[in-house]
């Protein structure tokens, strides 16, 4: 099992990091390896929604369903995945300081036959991976003001499928 946390202050209000981070559809905007990832059903997003995510890790393309597992808006957001060749638990921690709003993240993963049990290695680069998907998130938010339209899907705004 791979446990590790990181976090990053994003000069933006809180909610407007919250409403982006918890948006499935983001996603490939900011996670490194993510192709697509859309809600299941188009219901309102909290505890218990489901979202499907397409991604490459390790090399190897990946197609799994993440069920929300906590959701306070504003505060918490997290997910654990439901099928796929690995296992997911991630929760994002928001909260006002510093005149900044602070994201902290937490990973449980389970690689499963994809590692080698006690590789380091993979340890460091889902760490460093979630690093620079921060750093990404940080540049990307602060990059721009975010207009309240840019709180719906990009992809959407963008035509994508």
């Amino acid at each position: 099992m791979i446990i590790f946390d990181v976090n990053t202050y994003i000069y933006r209000p809180l909610n407007q990091v919250f409403a982006f981070v918890a948006t499935p559809e983001n996603d490939f905007h900011w996670q490194y390896g993510t192709l697509l990832s859309t809600r299941v059903a188009d219901v309102e997003m909290g505890v218990g929604a489901l979202f499907r995510s397409v991604s490459n890790f390790m090399g190897r393309r990946m197609e799994s369903i993440y069920q929300v597992t906590e959701y306070e808006p504003d505060r918490k957001y997290g997910f654990q995945s439901q099928s796929g060749p690995i296992v997911v638990h991630i929760l994002y921690m928001f909260e006002v300081m510093k005149g900044s709003t602070k994201i902290d993240v937490f990973a449980r993963i389970i690689p499963g036959a994809l590692v080698k049990p006690n590789d380091v290695s993979v340890e460091r680069r889902l760490r460093k991976q979630y690093r620079e998907n921060l750093t990404l998130l940080k540049d990307l938010l602060e990059e721009r003001p975010i207009e309240r339209a840019t709180l719906a899907p990009i992809a959407k705004r963008h035509n994508f499928p």
